[in-house]
């Protein structure tokens, strides 16, 4: 049975009201990197969170398995890759909800469907896509992306203008097939399907670029199959160039 410690934890300290401990602790582990930290010790985290050295390593065991740090080679632990991917996330959000929020909510006005903003997520061999935001349709029969959701990159209409447009997966090489599609996807600017990654879903994605040309996102229309509607096209290319190099 691990030895209590002398004096209570800064979690303790500053337990939050209704949560869990074991969650405190937890992140006190975290936030006990500084600036300029590459990496800490046991025996550092343990003294700047003033938990016992075992309750430490069991917590560090959690927080490594959830990549949210890594064990070095010196033994030492330093932030793992999900820190990134979720600052990746905020700093996205943080500052692009107020240009992206309000032309999706106009394109569901528009058309009474599902839209949405799907950015490439993480390296090659393991990339996907992440749906970063999303207003829902008015229809109470749809399908139920949230933001947040990680998708593939190589199905959906989202995840194949990614990919058309040089924010693929560069490790993959495509068949013959995907590569026709890939083609004409380029050549039209766009890509509708039904039932490319789900049955009896369907979708209408354009890419939205930075000022330099490169992809920034794909913006996505998605609805039931029975209500695709062709016509709904050019809302979504209009939508996509109204967002073309205001985002970064």
């Amino acid at each position: 049975m691990p030895r209590k410690a002398q004096t209570p934890s800064f979690a303790d300290t500053h337990a939050a009201s209704g949560g869990t401990a074991a969650v405190d602790r937890a992140l006190s582990l975290l936030a006990a990197f500084r600036a300029g930290d590459a990496a800490l010790s046991l025996a550092e985290l343990a003294a700047r969170t003033q938990l016992h050295k075992s309750t430490a390593l069991r917590l560090l065991a959690s927080l490594e398995h959830a990549r949210l740090l890594q064990r070095l080679d010196d033994g030492r632990y330093g932030l793992g890759g999900e820190v990134a991917r979720l600052h990746g996330v905020y700093a996205a959000s943080f500052s692009l909800d107020r240009i992206v929020m309000p032309v999706l909510r106009q394109l569901v006005a528009a058309t009474g469907e599902s839209a949405a903003y799907h950015v490439r997520q993480g390296q090659p061999p393991n990339q996907t896509r992440l749906c970063l935001y999303r207003v829902d349709s008015p229809h109470p029969v749809r399908d139920h992306i949230r933001a947040g959701d990680v998708l593939p990159l190589h199905l959906g209409t989202g995840g194949r203008v990614l990919t058309a447009f040089g924010a693929g997966d560069d490790s993959r090489t495509p068949s013959a097939p995907e590569r026709r599609v890939l083609a004409r996807i380029r050549a039209d600017g766009y890509m509708t399907a039904v039932g490319d990654r789900l049955a009896e879903v369907a979708g209408i994605s354009a890419p939205v670029f930075h000022a330099d040309g490169s992809i920034a996102a794909a913006l996505t229309l998605t609805m039931p199959a029975h209500r695709f509607d062709e016509r709904h096209v050019g809302k979504v290319l209009a939508a996509a160039r109204g967002l073309g190099g205001r985002v970064g």
